[in-house]
């Protein structure tokens, strides 16, 4: 499950439980929204609660960022696990946008607001 908030040229993602392909398709829907409208975005994934993800959603992320690459600015990530900090620094890879990790929400909301 994941609860959505956005603002202007910032989508805030923060996944409770299992990240699921249905979950994904609601992120692209609102980024493909802002992104029509408003130009690139950036991208705050709070993944601290996270407990899985399906393999469909990670194939789908891999798809939608190769596809999109250029449509974001600034993508933070707010994890405490190793494993989901490494991910996160494979996806980039994949996308154009300056990708960084973070344990403190506080540290990753300044760094994407530019301080």
């Amino acid at each position: 499950m994941i609860a959505i908030d956005h603002q202007q040229h910032l989508i805030t993602v923060t996944v409770l439980g299992e990240f699921t392909l249905a979950d994904f398709k609601e992120f692209e829907e609102l980024v493909n929204f802002k992104v029509k409208f408003e130009g690139s975005v950036s991208l705050l994934f709070d993944l601290r609660e996270m407990a899985d993800y399906t393999v469909d959603m990670a194939l789908e992320e891999i798809r939608y960022s190769r596809a999109h690459s250029d449509e974001f600015d600034r993508v933070a990530v707010i994890t405490e696990s190793q494993w989901v900090a490494w991910s996160a620094w494979i996806s980039q890879v994949f996308v154009s946008a300056d990708l960084r990790v973070f344990a403190d929400e506080a540290q990753a909301r300044a760094w994407l607001a530019g301080e």
